[in-house]
């Protein structure tokens, strides 16, 4: 009998704190042993002049989300996570639409039996909160926090899925109470309206016009008022796809005063710009998402929020349409108005390549926080380490294998998920992960046709750590209570973990 199912050797291991070599040993899908000189595994992986790095955590993605009448969304679970996948992802966080007069947990269940042995990676579920009653408040969400759903998501925009103030602070306060962690979507929906009204008396409705009408004005606001009801409600935070300096300056601001907040970015305010939103017959279409990408200037500030520490989370917000399809962008609406082509681009597959490239390989952030902010503070923010996000004795056998070498040119032709386009076509990058290993299933880049079976399903999410504890404003929790349920399919259950937060 083998002491191993696999040993990857001779590699760098690279975590949120450290960089240095060694070999890791996997048994039963977890890591036991960290060495020099591992003997005895049924199968090895020689990692010679690559990096062996945690599995990419992908806390920001929309699988199979209901998106109006007559748009489908191009991802359903299995091509949406066998994307992530050959992206160096192990583990991915998509979102549960409540449907208005909808229980929550009735949209949960539905969720699940789209999700439910479809998975190439483990997927746990933020709750997208559109109809706080006082039952969905009261007994709905303390029940779901109970059995570990632990992170929500507000709107502040989109007029079927925003909240007024009034519902936002109950949702926050409903969050302070039963410990869970609250996401949000910040942008004025009100100016937003009112700006694109506005274009369409001028005749205004081509996709450019999406950035015009949602400028960073309309976010800075939103930001601000988000960050001003947290500070009253006293709960932490997460500020997502943050797209330009002054929301970050906002948030630092907020932490200044006191405000428990976690921001977090994307790579399309890095690569893309509004003049993407120009091209000629429409084209512009497949860069509309929200908020729009802004200008060179703004991207400078976000690379210097990733590179300071503003932003501990980078993710994809992966939310993919077709391009040329009726139920895509080029809807029969879409092609005639803006404001009637769906919100979103993909992402989720070229995330941790561009980060590594444009970030590591290009000197603008070291290996270590590369690793933080795609993997580690995904899973400490909600509620996964160190089962996950670290490299380390008795946590989960997710890892990819990264080499730094590799230069290729991304095209959607190579790429995977269920959209017909890349809005980062003919972007060239330095570095990709060669090979994933989720919990010892072993994906290697040039065996597409050999998959083990699907992966790992989280039908409940996890109890989520204090916030703080990623910008080091108070002392983390010591202890914290971790549970995490793999697919029904394998059998296993509500498994107790325990482990400590760390400090940054």
């Amino acid at each position: 009998m083998t002491e191993f199912d696999l040993i990857i050797e001779n590699g760098t291991i690279a975590t949120a704190s450290d960089v240095y070599r060694a070999s890791i040993g996997i048994k039963d899908g977890k890591i036991v042993q960290i060495g020099m000189q591992l003997t005895g595994a049924a199968k090895t992986i020689d990692a010679s002049g690559k990096y062996v790095m945690p599995g990419g955590i992908d806390s920001h993605v929309h699988i199979s989300q209901p998106s109006g009448e007559g748009i489908v969304m191009a991802d359903d679970f299995a091509s949406g996570t066998l994307s992530a996948v050959f992206g160096g992802n192990t583990t991915v966080m998509p979102f549960c639409l409540q449907e208005k007069g909808k229980p929550l947990r009735a949209s949960l269940t539905e969720y699940h039996k789209l999700a439910e042995g479809e998975c190439y990676t483990d997927v746990s579920f933020h709750l997208i909160i559109s109809d706080p009653t006082d039952a969905v408040l009261g007994q709905e969400i303390p029940a779901l926090v109970e059995d570990g759903y632990t992170s929500l998501k507000v709107f502040m925009t989109y007029e079927d899925l925003r909240l007024n103030d009034a519902d936002i602070l109950k949702t926050l306060d409903v969050a302070r109470r039963t410990g869970a962690t609250v996401m949000v979507h910040c942008e004025n929906e009100d100016a937003i309206r009112f700006l694109i009204n506005k274009h369409e008396l001028e005749g205004n409705v081509a996709p450019r016009a999406h950035a015009s009408t949602r400028p960073v004005a309309v976010e800075r606001e939103a930001t601000h008022r988000a960050l001003s009801l947290a500070e009253i409600a006293d709960v932490p935070i997460v500020i997502v796809h943050v797209s330009n300096g002054e929301a970050m300056e906002e948030i630092m601001r907020a932490r200044q005063r006191g405000v428990r907040v976690i921001g977090e970015t994307c790579p399309q305010y890095l690569t893309l710009t509004a003049k993407d939103l120009e091209g000629m017959d429409w084209e512009g279409a497949k860069y509309v998402c929200s908020p729009p990408p802004r200008d060179e200037a703004a991207q400078k500030e976000c690379w210097r929020g990733i590179e300071t520490g503003v932003f501990e989370l980078f993710s994809s917000d992966h939310c993919p349409f077709r391009y040329d399809d009726v139920t895509g962008k080029l809807n029969p609406k879409g092609r005639e108005n803006f404001r009637h082509i769906p919100n979103g681009i993909p992402g989720v597959e070229v995330r941790l390549p561009i980060l590594f490239s444009q970030g590591v390989m290009d000197g603008r952030i070291e290996l270590t926080r590369f690793v933080a902010i795609t993997a580690t503070n995904h899973a400490k923010t909600y509620g996964l380490y160190p089962q996950k996000g670290t490299i380390a004795v008795g946590a989960d056998a997710d890892i990819a294998i990264w080499d730094p070498e590799v230069r290729r040119v991304i095209r959607h032709a190579d790429l995977h998920d269920g959209s017909d386009y890349s809005p980062y076509e003919g972007l060239e990058i330095q570095g990709v992960a060669d090979n994933n290993d989720r919990r010892g299933d072993y994906h290697g880049r040039r065996r597409r046709t050999r998959w083990p079976e699907r992966a790992g399903y989280l039908p409940f999410c996890h109890d989520t750590l204090d916030a703080l504890s990623l910008i080091g404003a108070v002392p983390p929790m010591a202890g914290a209570d971790f549970r995490l349920a793999t697919a029904r399919n394998e059998g296993i259950g509500l498994l107790p973990f325990r482990g400590e937060a760390e400090t940054l």
